[in-house]
């Protein structure tokens, strides 16, 4: 059984292609719930309520790294569908905190390419950004991924 969505493969990408990816996400309080009993709590701030409006925070705000997974998850069907592999990230910027009922949408811009010397794959560099419903940046971060070429010929 093959994929319903074939993603995209290196010829399909171009320096300065910007791509607007699918669906936006609510996320809600069961979506923190969730992630923190999985992965544990890791800043007071987003830990304790209490501890966040000590420090000027109107609620506790919801993990940095879910939000960067869930604007990351956004991109993978039209970037890494076809990855042989993650290769690497850099600059990763947190932006404005999100909290339950926040929901985020993901934009990435194509920064580079490069095919790789075996000729059936090649390097796509992109900078993904993920932002609010109010249009301000949550994460920005780059990443480049081996994708498949759909010919190698």
């Amino acid at each position: 059984m093959g994929k319903t969505n074939p993603g995209n493969f290196f010829e399909d990408f171009a320096p300065g292609q910007q791509i607007v990816h699918a669906t936006p996400r609510t996320l809600t309080e069961g979506d923190a719930a969730l992630y923190t009993a999985l992965y544990g709590s890791r800043f007071a701030v987003q830990s304790s309520a209490s501890f966040a409006m000590a420090i000027g925070y109107p609620e506790a705000p919801l993990d940095d790294l879910l939000v960067f997974h869930v604007v990351f998850g956004k991109t993978v069907p039209d970037i890494s569908l076809n990855a042989v592999a993650n290769l690497g990230y850099a600059r990763g910027r947190m932006g404005v905190p999100v909290y339950p009922g926040d929901t985020l949408r993901a934009l990435s811009r194509v920064i580079g390419v490069k095919e790789n010397s075996n000729g059936k794959t090649g390097v796509v560099y992109v900078n993904s950004v993920g932002l609010n419903q109010n249009d301000e940046v949550v994460v920005d971060f780059i990443r480049w991924v081996m994708v498949q070429k759909r010919d190698p010929a």
